[in-house]
């Protein structure tokens, strides 16, 4: 096995989410050996526990690891985690679920990989079984979106369809009520029972959700907007009406 073979994980974080969840697949990490802060003295302690070969190398090195990313003076490099990786075997394994009912996230036309990793990181803390997003137009789970979801991408499948209104029908069909967050949606996610098993769909900034995907939701919910400004950012939205459903589910 070449080192082509692994994936870049970029900053304390991501590491040392891949520690906890699959050290195994950890093959080395590359280490700034001009650092020598109480952080990184931790993480070595960590790693040598875990026997994962370490490196200290120079910032070029590192600057050739992480693809000219940011990554914090620390980049992993692992075999790829075996998550779920197509919508159908997710919902079966998911099905029967309860308490709390899973919820999936739908991703239509988001496109920028900061945005996608900060969805992601909100999927994995708000306690969301996936991610679902088309596989054009949309962004890739690249070295970007891993580093910014700080280790969620180890957790959350991020699963690409070849249709995301097949995947609502899907979900459909599997007991999910899907909802669209649209601007122009007479109801708040305030104002909704989310606690059973939900989709919620984001679109892309601007553009919002297309007419198809809109269409096939089973409704549609706005976040109360009180300044100038007419939406959020797709992420922040996000976290808005996940948080929502948390609480409705620690409540209730």
């Amino acid at each position: 096995m070449s080192r082509t073979d692994l994936q870049p994980l970029l900053g304390f974080h991501a590491v040392r989410a891949r520690l906890r969840a699959a050290p195994e697949t950890l093959r080395e990490v590359w280490v700034d050996r001009d650092r020598r802060d109480g952080r990184v003295k931790a993480l070595l302690a960590e790693l040598a526990v875990a026997q994962v070969k370490v490196h200290l190398g120079s910032s070029h090195e590192l600057e050739a690891h992480a693809g000219g990313q940011r990554h914090q003076g620390v980049v992993g490099l692992a075999l790829a985690r075996r998550l779920a990786d197509d919508l159908p075997s997710l919902l079966q394994q998911i099905a029967g679920q309860t308490a709390p009912a899973p919820f999936l996230l739908f991703l239509d036309g988001v496109t920028d990989p900061h945005n996608l990793g900060a969805i992601l990181r909100t999927a994995d803390a708000a306690g969301a079984a996936a991610v679902v997003a088309p596989k054009d137009h949309s962004a890739p789970l690249s070295s970007v979106a891993t580093r910014v979801a700080a280790g969620a991408a180890d957790q959350v499948p991020y699963l690409q369809v070849t249709n995301l209104n097949r995947a609502i029908e899907q979900a459909q069909a599997a007991g999910f009520f899907v909802w669209g967050l649209a601007d122009e949606a007479s109801q708040s996610v305030y104002s909704l029972d989310l606690t059973g098993p939900v989709v919620l769909v984001f679109g892309a900034e601007g553009a919002g959700l297309r007419r198809l995907v809109r269409e096939n939701c089973d409704g549609l919910i706005g976040i109360p907007m009180r300044g100038s400004v007419s939406s959020l950012n797709v992420s922040v939205a996000c976290g808005v009406a996940c948080y929502e459903r948390l609480r409705q589910t620690l409540v209730g």
